[in-house]
């Protein structure tokens, strides 16, 4: 077994053990949907949201591919968003012109 298919079988197994829940596409090890929730503390707790995940040939070396499967109102998915670099510039400008309407739009 090469070092890369080691390296995925142990970061999969890590994360099976976590309190994520993992859920394999087909029977391979390289494509599968991770659900996790909102973090507590934030106007998404209570959330859940499913992301796909597959791993390439060349993984660790190369980036996995990751999309999520349900939507999520944020601007650039961190805990602490920054709105100064977005991925979602409708979420960033209204967590800067309006934090409580963001986060009644985020619930």
């Amino acid at each position: 077994m090469s070092s890369p298919s080691k390296r995925r079988e142990m970061d999969l197994m890590k994360l099976m053990m976590s309190d994520y829940k993992v859920e394999m596409i087909n029977d391979g090890m390289q494509e599968f949907y991770v659900e996790f929730q909102g973090p507590t503390e934030s106007p998404y707790h209570g959330g859940a949201w499913k992301i796909r995940v597959e791993l390439p040939d060349a993984y660790p070396y190369k980036s996995p591919s990751i999309g999520f499967v349900n939507k999520i109102y944020h601007p650039n998915l961190l805990l602490y968003p920054n709105p100064s670099d977005p991925l979602n510039g409708e979420a960033a400008a209204l967590l800067m012109r309006d934090k409580a309407a963001y986060e009644q739009k985020v619930k």
